[in-house]
């Protein structure tokens, strides 16, 4: 991602992070030498003040005083050499260098250069170059209350190099601190912005219609308050959704209703008529030979006449409740609730329920294992036009005797269809199958009790939820199939 959060939250810490170990790595180059000079003079000022208030309290040669002179002195690194009147040495502190000259030069050489640092009553204060060594003092050189000459001095190297020492040190931890520190910080961001970037990935499924992925909540900050409103507004826009495209289903089939209802009413009483005349007639027929007493002495045939008159009316029984379902349909009587559900479960919970009939008919029923799809339908009147399908199938079902279910994502929509192998329909009676009371084999429709209504409940079912149906001819077979929206 261009704009990680992420990266910009990590980018700015270690910059910070980088940042104020060079501000503290330059301070320390351009103050860390002064402020160790400062030290310094602050030191050898107060070895001049304990020396002077020893010789005035006459606790000069005593041991607790050299014992505590020398600790100061090795500390600060310090020489020290007071002299009398008459050139003998008092105190003498120093490793292994003759100070006597350079005491002797600062007092007697006038030609002497140095840098003036302090200057008092009695005494003074400078930095000096020893030219032997190439090595810069601080000296302080004068009297002593009771006129005695002292010189105390301490190298200048040894500070440049601790400074040197330091500022090495601190690039070295620095270094080791802004990489330890980038990766805790890249680890903490990655805490944090881990809610972000689900947060993030459920909007931008929203945005596609998607509202399955809900935000897991551990309601421990801002961030979890917000994943909990994200989950509501998600919940909410769905709910709205499914109520606007019930609304806008509807609309569209009331913008149809009016210029259909007179068409379907005519078709409905004629095709009535035409249906119900055969079966009629058939029971008028047998009613009057057994009224007639027709084979009277022939128990058989008047079981027989029977079973036709009780067949016959079975049949009329159940074609008037699709013709009833039908004309709901098409009248618009039937709202259609859009409703979004698994259509993977709905088939297999079908398919679960079919499974004695499928194991007496001896076919071979295969589906393949498809993960949740979710659609956007009626889900009763879904199952409805499955059953028909699968019922077609079942009753034309020859060959091998094979029934196939297949789920096909077809970018927003998604197909279903249900093949069966057997005989392909007639080319030209399949644009009419879908007709009420279109029967391609007549004789065959009769012998398992079809009625020709089917196919029109689906084609009813399928103009009501505005989706495309049909189906398709093989040369092993026949395919029925629906498409249903995912989004």
């Amino acid at each position: 991602m261009k704009h990680s959060i992420k990266r910009q939250f990590a980018i700015i810490f270690i910059a910070l992070m980088a940042g104020t170990i060079v501000l503290c790595w330059i301070i320390n180059n351009l103050f860390l030498e002064s402020f160790y000079t400062t030290r310094k003079i602050e030191a050898i000022e107060a070895v001049y003040n304990d020396i002077n208030d020893a010789m005035n309290s006459g606790d000069l040669t005593s041991d607790i005083f050299e014992v505590e002179l020398r600790k100061t002195c090795d500390m600060y690194n310090i020489e020290v050499l007071v002299i009398d009147s008459g050139a003998n040495v008092v105190i003498s502190v120093s490793r292994g260098r003759n100070i006597l000259n350079s005491l002797q030069r600062n007092i007697f050489d006038r030609n002497r250069t140095y840098r003036l640092l302090q200057e008092a009553d009695n005494y003074y204060l400078a930095s000096n170059m020893d030219k032997m060594t190439n090595t810069e003092y601080l000296e302080m050189w004068g009297n002593l209350s009771n006129g005695n000459l002292f010189l105390i001095m301490s190298p200048l190297e040894s500070i440049r190099e601790s400074v040197e020492i330091a500022n090495k040190f601190l690039a070295y931890v620095g270094l080791i601190a802004t990489l330890v520190s980038a990766l805790i910080i890249l680890w903490v961001t990655d805490r944090i912005t881990k809610p972000i970037m689900q947060l993030k990935d459920i909007s931008e499924q929203m945005k596609n219609l998607n509202f399955e992925n809900k935000y897991v909540s551990r309601g421990q900050n801002e961030i979890d308050l917000l994943g909990e409103h994200i989950n509501q507004l998600s919940a909410s826009l769905e709910h709205t959704i499914s109520e606007l495209k019930t609304a806008n289903n509807e609309l569209q089939k009331d913008l149809e209703k009016k210029e259909q209802i007179d068409e379907i009413r005519k078709e409905f009483l004629s095709n009535v008529s035409h249906e119900l005349k055969t079966p009629l007639a058939l029971i008028q027929g047998y009613a009057e030979g057994l009224k007639e007493g027709i084979n009277q002495d022939d128990a058989e045939s008047r079981d027989f006449y029977c079973d036709v008159i009780m067949d016959e009316a079975n049949k009329m029984s159940i074609m008037v409740k699709k013709l009833l379902d039908l004309n709901q349909l098409e009248f618009g009587n039937d709202i259609v609730a859009l409703e979004r559900f698994d259509i993977v479960e709905l088939l297999r919970n079908f398919l679960q329920s079919a499974e004695i009939l499928v194991q007496q008919s001896d076919v071979t029923l295969r589906m393949e294992e498809y993960p949740p799809i979710y659609v956007w339908a009626d889900e009763y009147k879904t199952e409805e036009v499955i059953r028909n399908y699968f019922s077609n199938a079942m009753n034309h079902v020859g060959g091998d005797r094979i029934i196939e279910i297949k789920c096909t994502r077809m970018g927003p929509k998604v197909r279903i269809s249900i093949f069966n192998t057997g005989e392909p329909i007639p080319e030209d009676s399949l644009p009419h199958i879908w007709e009420k009371f279109y029967k391609v084999d007549k004789a065959r429709t009769r012998e398992y009790g079809g009625s020709g209504v089917g196919l029109s409940i689906v084609k009813a079912i399928m103009e009501s939820m505005n989706q495309q149906y049909g189906a398709v001819n093989y040369t092993n077979g026949v395919e029925f199939w629906m498409e249903l929206e995912t989004k």
